[in-house]
């Protein structure tokens, strides 16, 4: 009985990450290998002075790394917890703007009028929006790079 217990607290624990439990109805899942968390920054490679957007920063372990290369960065995140982690994170002050919504829903052209400029969107997706993320954005195709 105590193994079981043991191997139910293991898996239970396995989707908290930094104090915050991963919700399945969000599809959450969280960067922590550092390898591969350079790797896509590198994919990405951010400049100043781009329209940077990324869509479900989660706990930042992309958002941090990127905020090294801009002045700034728009993040979207449909869960209040995580956007409100964002919002404190010493870190990041100044840095981002948090918008609490469903990328699913979001108006990108209201991010292109503030900039003037294509944006560049990125995001450690979960895999059940990815489809349907995709088919909002390409709504958007003149104004995304």
């Amino acid at each position: 009985m105590l193994i079981l217990k043991l191997q139910v607290k293991e898996r239970m624990n396995s989707r908290v990450h930094q104090g915050h439990f991963a919700r399945k109805r969000f599809g959450q899942n969280f960067l922590h290998d550092d390898y591969i968390i350079e790797s896509i920054v590198a994919a990405i490679q951010p400049k100043q002075g781009q329209a940077l957007v990324e869509i479900g920063p989660g706990l930042a372990a992309l958002t941090i790394p990127v905020s090294k290369y801009v002045d700034h960065l728009t993040v979207i995140e449909i869960d209040r917890d995580l956007a409100s982690r964002l919002v404190e994170n010493p870190f990041l002050q100044n840095k981002i703007s948090v918008i609490k919504q469903d990328a699913l829903t979001f108006d990108f052209n209201l991010l292109f009028d503030q900039s003037g400029q294509q944006l560049r969107v990125f995001g450690n997706l979960p895999y059940n929006i990815s489809t349907p993320l995709m088919f909002h954005l390409f709504e958007y195709g003149p104004i995304i790079a």
